[in-house]
């Protein structure tokens, strides 16, 4: 069989959730290989996914990132999937979280030393 695949992968056990974006279609998988440009990623048991879902969100913690992904083949409980050219989705909002929250740290320490006459 030929790799028609544009970038090598690297080989790894990466923990991830994939979605298909219906409601409670979040699964565990293993990412088996991964790239730039793609994954292979196992379920635990067979997978099917309706025909007219071709593409997925691939949450890997382990890489901190969330990919949106074109299904491009699967079998049985394996898929394979091409990442989107769309720019990465952080897996969670803790960084804008935290910059607001030092922000409204420094706005407090101004107005305590405002109140207190030292600024």
């Amino acid at each position: 069989m030929q790799d028609r695949r544009q970038t090598t992968r690297d080989k790894v056990l990466f923990g991830g959730v994939a979605e298909t974006g219906e409601a409670g279609s979040a699964r565990d998988c293993v990412v088996r290989n991964i790239s730039d440009k793609g994954a292979s990623i196992e379920f635990s048991n067979v997978v099917r996914f309706p025909r007219d879902k071709e593409q997925m969100s691939l949450t890997v913690a382990r890489k901190g990132r969330s990919f949106l992904a074109k299904i491009i083949w699967w079998r049985d409980n394996f898929v394979g999937v091409a990442f989107s050219d769309t720019p990465a989705m952080p897996v969670s909002d803790l960084d804008e979280r935290l910059r607001k929250s030092e922000a409204k740290k420094r706005q407090l320490q101004r107005r305590i030393k405002e109140l207190l006459g030292e600024g």
